[in-house]
């Protein structure tokens, strides 16, 4: 369990690491041990990174819900973590590859929320959480891998640092969404043309609902609800692809529309800050 002083180190070196693209490197001593432990360390890194140039934050994703995702990462229970507003896209996007160290992106169904989901109205269920849905929409998770080996770090610094989340790209909302299976829904990745991977939506813990489900009740434990406004991502239809300069990624989900990204080469001068290096096209 780590003292106060660790804590504030390990939050430091956390959000250090995230605001300068820089790997992360937690001395042994300011490792996490539990989960617990680990969202908690989350939340104080949210927060400072709330006050930086990253902006507050506005969604969150959930990784590990499918079963792709669970092999890729043999990490076989969710996890969530925060995402923040600057680094947030619409529809198709331009990225330079000097943002990231490992530059990835993920298939996703998102949901958005019409109403707070308190957290003294858990425990939560399918039938009880899909009044919360206001919208559904297509997006892509942008993940970076700042680690020398993730698999020596173990899942509570991974969540610690907000599991892998760089940013995300999202679609057009769909709010007459109950006429979906959402469940049926299938989503494919595209890199330069090809078809890399695809799955559909019983991927996720066999609902989507199920996702935000168990991030409400996650969060409840901790006495945390979720935001009217806030987004979700539900987790990974396809195993994550990585990505180099000069690539062309469409990811599209039925029903919900695709969506694009160009990889800009690490020369190029979109801007400075690593933030500002996410920009909408079009």
């Amino acid at each position: 369990m780590l003292n106060v002083d660790q804590f504030k180190n390990a939050a430091h070196l956390l959000t250090h690491a995230r605001l300068s693209s820089m790997p992360l490197d937690l001395a042994e001593d300011l490792t996490p041990s539990t989960e617990s432990e680990a969202y908690a360390l989350q939340a104080e890194v949210s927060r400072q990174l709330g006050n930086s140039r990253l902006g507050l934050p506005v969604g969150h994703k959930i990784g590990c819900t499918t079963p792709v995702m669970q092999a890729f990462l043999a990490i076989h229970s969710p996890c969530a973590g925060d995402i923040f507003a600057a680094t947030v896209l619409q529809n198709n996007a331009q990225l330079s590859r000097a943002r990231y160290r490992r530059f990835g992106v993920e298939c996703e169904i998102v949901v958005e929320l019409s109403r707070d989901i308190p957290p003294d109205a858990a425990p939560f269920t399918r039938e009880t959480i899909s009044s919360a849905v206001g919208a559904v929409i297509a997006g892509i998770e942008i993940v970076d891998d700042r680690y020398e080996d993730y698999r020596s770090l173990g899942t509570p610094t991974l969540i610690a640092d907000n599991f892998f989340n760089a940013g995300c790209v999202l679609g057009d909302p769909v709010r007459e969404w109950g006429r979906l299976d959402l469940a049926t829904l299938e989503g494919r990745t595209l890199v330069n043309g090809k078809e890399v991977g695809c799955g559909n939506g019983a991927m996720v813990l066999g609902h989507p609902l199920e996702a935000l489900v168990w991030l409400a009740n996650s969060r409840a434990s901790r006495r945390l609800g979720l935001r009217r406004g806030d987004f979700v991502f539900l987790g990974s239809l396809v195993e994550t692809k990585w990505l180099n300069a000069g690539d062309s990624i469409r990811i599209e989900v039925e029903a919900l529309g695709a969506l694009d990204i160009t990889v800009l080469p690490s020369e190029s001068s979109v801007a400075t800050a690593p933030f500002e290096r996410l920009t909408s096209a079009g």
